[in-house]
């Protein structure tokens, strides 16, 4: 069949040359950090894990970045939302990967939830040189495509949420709508987490940092302004008081990856409601959460790292889409990658 022509996964740096964009997914301890290379060949880092830790985080960041992808730079630093273990390193970033541009959902005076707040936004300013980007529902992040001479999909990136706001709720009814039950209002940064849907040809990536359940439910009801993707980065470290039934369900993902700790997210509830989804094919982890069975969870071939912190390799979980977006390959650390086909080839 034609899943079968592509050719097999025969190179460890990413290659713009071959038209593919690549997806890391970087093992940060229960924090975020996702680099894209797109086939143009830009890096996008979209957070950057917790500070400390004797550089943990940052050193498995510069890792990816230099040795597994190859990039001598990082084109675009994007921060999700203020929360340490999103934006812990970009300040620090900058003395080991050179980053050119910033992007974040605009800076706020003052965070009530973080009294360390003051000191690390001075960080970050000084990192960007106060000329970081301010992103709001509806903008599209400005990106290189490539120029081969043939014709090939473009690479576009849409925000969809940004400081509490949400793209238009335009599009078709949303079958699921009915399975919202409100949960207190989160007035923690965590609503307020910037979004962005990903689109090469066939192929839809979303990615939602920690926005939590009612802003969810905002974005998605009645109607369903996104549409289904292919690959889904499960929110908010798969922890319950995000990933609302409202979103997950209507977005119908092929495969899922949760970037989670060994105590931290991976929960239950977002497993089941995950499970729930006819079109799901496979969900991956970085992490086997330790404090649940493993027949609740991935198979151990799909999780990254299977120990505790303080055994933990680090390793990475990475996708790949074909140029012409109609098939994905993912691959955890080690392992061989599985094929899809994404829905709209099929």
């Amino acid at each position: 069949m034609a899943a079968l022509l592509w050719l097999p996964w025969n190179s460890v740096l990413a290659d713009e040359k071959n038209g593919e964009l690549d997806i890391y997914f970087i093992d940060v301890e229960g924090g975020a950090a996702t680099l894209l290379v797109t086939p143009a060949g830009e890096s996008i880092l979209i957070d950057s894990g917790y500070p400390d830790y004797g550089g943990r985080d940052l050193n498995r960041i510069v890792r990816v970045v230099k040795e597994v992808a190859g990039r001598t730079r990082i084109d675009k630093a994007i921060v999700s939302h203020w929360h340490l273990d999103h934006y812990g390193n970009h300040a620090a970033l900058v003395s080991k990967v050179p980053v050119t541009a910033f992007y974040d959902r605009g800076i706020p005076e003052d965070l009530p939830e973080d009294k360390g707040f003051p000191e690390r936004i001075a960080l970050y300013r000084a990192a960007s040189q106060n000329k970081s980007t301010a992103l709001s529902p509806g903008d599209k992040l400005p990106l290189k495509n490539a120029e081969t001479g043939r014709r090939v999909p473009q690479l576009t990136a849409e925000v969809v949420t940004s400081s509490g706001k949400t793209i238009p709720n335009e599009g078709p009814a949303n079958p699921f709508a009915s399975e919202h039950v409100a949960k207190p209002e989160d007035t923690s940064d965590n609503a307020r987490s910037l979004s962005l849907l990903f689109k090469l040809g066939d192929f839809a990536f979303l990615t939602c940092g920690d926005l939590t359940w009612n802003t969810e439910q905002r974005l998605m009801s009645p109607n369903n302004p996104i549409g289904q993707v292919d690959l889904f980065m499960v929110t908010h470290h798969g922890l319950d008081v995000s990933n609302n039934p409202v979103l997950v369900k209507a977005i119908e993902p092929i495969a899922t990856v949760t970037c989670n700790g060994p105590t931290k997210g991976g929960m239950l509830p977002v497993l089941k409601t995950l499970e729930a989804i006819p079109t799901l094919k496979a969900q991956f982890q970085l992490h086997r959460n330790i404090k649940l069975g493993d027949d609740v969870q991935p198979p151990p071939h799909r999780i990254a790292n299977s120990s505790d912190t303080a055994e933990c390799k680090g390793h990475y979980i990475k996708a790949s889409v074909s140029p012409d977006g109609k098939q994905f390959r993912i691959q955890v650390e080690g392992q061989q990658p599985e094929l899809f086909e994404t829905r709209l080839s099929k």
